[in-house]
């Protein structure tokens, strides 16, 4: 089954109106309205998505020299 979302916003109480559905007249589909999360108007729910300084130039190298882990001597 696939999923397909569309948000829209209501005009009218208890009233939907969604078009351009990406279906085909005679096809049975299956319903589920959810209220949104996100409102337009609320603030950016992942302030620092995109704006972290990090740059990792050997990724999969450890961080702090083996000689520093007081675990391994």
């Amino acid at each position: 089954m696939k999923a397909h979302r569309i948000e829209t916003i209501l005009t009218e109480d208890g009233t939907l109106i969604v078009k351009d559905l990406p279906f085909q007249a005679g096809e049975a589909v299956e319903i589920i309205i959810l209220e949104s999360q996100t409102h337009p108007q609320q603030a950016n729910p992942y302030p620092l998505r995109g704006k972290q300084p990090y740059r990792y130039e050997e990724p999969f190298e450890p961080a702090v020299p083996l000689e520093d882990w007081e675990v391994l001597q």
